[in-house]
C-alpha cells in the first residue's frame, strides 16, 4: 500500500505524519477529535491585556513602535538625562514587542540608532529600579505601568 502524507496546524499545535493510509487515517481522526480542546487550551493561554498593551502587558506608547529611537527619544526629551534615556529606550524596546530586556539591549539599540552611550547601563537600570519604573526579573528586566507613565 501507498504511503501517505498529511500535515496539519491547530493554532500553536502542528502534526505531520507519514505512513500506511490507514495508519495515517487514524491519526487524523485523534487529531480532530482533540481539536476543540487544543483550540480552547491555545484560547485559555493567549494574552488577555488590551490591544494598546505592548509585549510586557504595559500599556505602550501608541506610537513609539512608528518613531526611530532618535525621535522618540527627543519627543520624551529624553537625550540629555541618562536615566530617562535609558528607561525610554527601554519602553521604546517593549513597543517593538520586547517582553524581557537586559542592558546589552539598551546599549545595542542607541548603538544602532547612532545615539550617544549610557556612562553606566546597570547604573541607569539601578536608579529606575529604585524610582518604580523598572522591575528585575533575573538578568532581565521590565518597565512597569509607571514607568511608562513617567515618560
Amino acid at each position: 500500500m501507498a504511503d501517505v502524507k498529511i500535515q496539519m496546524k491547530i493554532g500553536e499545535v502542528e502534526f505531520s505524519g507519514e505512513g500506511e493510509q490507514a495508519w495515517v487515517g487514524k491519526q487524523l481522526e485523534k487529531i480532530l477529535n482533540a481539536a476543540p480542546t487544543i483550540a480552547a487550551s491555545a484560547a485559555r493561554r493567549a494574552p488577555t491585556h488590551s490591544s494598546e498593551a505592548g509585549a510586557s502587558g504595559v500599556p505602550a506608547d501608541s506610537n513609539a513602535a512608528s518613531q526611530t529611537l532618535a525621535k522618540f527619544l527627543r519627543d520624551k526629551n529624553a537625550a540629555a538625562n541618562q536615566v530617562k534615556k535609558f528607561l525610554a529606550t527601554a519602553v521604546w524596546l517593549q513597543a517593538k514587542g520586547k517582553n524581557r530586556l537586559t542592558t546589552g539591549e539598551i546599549t545595542r539599540a542607541l548603538k544602532d540608532s547612532n545615539q550617544s552611550r549610557l556612562g553606566n547601563p546597570a547604573d541607569c537600570l539601578n536608579k529606575n529600579v529604585s524610582k518604580g519604573f523598572c522591575e528585575k526579573d533575573g538578568k532581565e528586566f521590565f518597565v512597569t505601568t509607571e514607568g511608562v507613565a513617567s515618560l
